[in-house]
């Protein structure tokens, strides 16, 4: 799969979603045949030619200006998170195949301030959103990440085929969603890493929401927002969360829980650090389920 072909389809998709009033086209008369605006029409909003555009869709190009860029974003109304990931993408196009990755290597600073911040849950996420840290608590409220064998340790891939998660998030197909956004947005980044390249067809396989949502090119709407989750010993809890980009390694992410102060969902998270190992054995408990298939990898409803 060439960079090249994923800017491309990238652009495709930006430009099937755009409808004619959106883009103050005008109205024509009779059906259209293509989902969204045809090539000519973003390439007039753009200013450049039709065949210069669709060079650019086809991945034959790919050394356009900023200028010209931006006035593609500005055609396809890209907000600022699809903006960057569409330069991503074009800027990663030239990187070699055969470019070593860097190994993902958390900080023993960073370690001893997961632990330090023991009374609200915190994990660092890495490429391809793998969990590679946590605290107890992070993983008294999830899950326990450490005791996955170390290829299954990733968030997206817990989310999709994990049925546990479908019970764990009251709102699951945005937090999927969201996490769906995450790793695109990470794959446009390092376009050349197999572990990413073999995550998205396994989700892929078995999950047709995992489908649906790649082939949008979605991307997540921020580093912030809340979650409402039923825990299956503390109960219902909404959390608010913070994904902090550390300053030396940008591949790597702080996300924070918290709970509002004195509010019942705070005073869930201190009975949920009380217990031990026994809640995890709980939580962990496998449960009859028609979401989990023949090989028991769970698929997405």
């Amino acid at each position: 799969m060439g960079q090249s072909a994923e800017f491309g389809k990238f652009l495709k998709a930006m430009r099937s979603r755009l409808t004619p009033e959106q883009a103050g086209i005008a109205a024509t008369t009779g059906g259209r045949r293509v989902p969204g605006l045809r090539r000519e029409e973003i390439a007039r909003l753009a200013d450049v030619s039709t065949d210069y555009y669709t060079r650019l869709e086809q991945g034959r190009n790919i050394h356009p200006s900023r200028a010209v860029m931006d006035s593609v974003a500005r055609a396809l109304r890209l907000d600022p998170g699809e903006q960057a990931h569409m330069f991503d993408l074009l800027e990663n196009c030239a990187k070699s195949q055969h470019s070593p990755i860097p190994e993902q290597v958390v900080r023993p600073a960073l370690r001893q301030l997961l632990d330090a911040v023991g009374n609200v849950p915190a994990l660092i996420l890495g490429r391809r959103t793998d969990v590679l840290a946590g605290n107890r608590l992070a993983f008294l409220l999830l899950a326990e990440f450490p005791a996955m064998p170390a290829a299954e340790r990733n968030l997206t891939r817990w989310v999709f085929l994990d049925p546990r998660s479908h019970d764990l998030f009251r709102d699951w197909e945005t937090v999927a969603a969201e996490a769906v956004g995450t790793l695109r947005a990470d794959i446009g980044r390092h376009p050349n890493d197999p572990q990413a390249n073999q995550l998205v067809g396994e989700l892929a396989v078995h999950s047709e929401r995992f489908r649906q949502w790649w082939a949008g090119h979605r991307l997540a709407t921020g580093s912030a927002g809340s979650v409402r989750l039923h825990h299956p010993v503390v109960g219902d809890l909404e959390l608010n969360f913070e994904d902090l980009t550390l300053p030396d390694d940008s591949d790597q992410v702080l996300r924070v829980y918290s709970a509002k102060p004195d509010s019942p969902s705070a005073d869930s998270l201190t009975l949920l650090g009380s217990f031990g190992a026994e809640v995890l054995a709980a939580a962990a408990a496998p449960r009859a389920t028609e979401d989990t298939d023949a090989s028991g990898a769970g698929k997405a409803p």
